[in-house]
């Protein structure tokens, strides 16, 4: 969607044109290696599309999880046939 914005400069008699484009957010797709189930996932609480990520464990163990960009709030990555689901935009 494009949004047009027009001021006018009245003491310089001039206008300034400003122009947007508005583009729809995209949401996040996990997608299963083995099988190919997919799934989108995005924040309910913010409505952003929620980001890959990894964290570290006390034990050293690394976690996939997904998280958002805004509030910050992270979930365990969704999983399918026994293994994390791989994230692409």
């Amino acid at each position: 969607m494009l949004i047009l914005f027009v001021l006018k400069d009245r003491k310089k008699n001039t206008y300034l044109l400003t122009l947007y484009y508005k583009q729809k957010k995209m949401e996040t797709t996990y997608t299963c290696s083995k099988c190919g189930m997919s799934v989108n996932s995005q924040c309910a609480k913010c409505d952003e599309p929620l980001l890959n990520n990894t964290i570290e464990l006390d034990n050293g163990e690394k976690v996939q999880v997904s998280y958002c960009p805004k509030c910050e709030g992270k979930i365990k990555s969704p999983m399918c046939c026994g293994e994390d689901m791989s994230c692409a935009l």
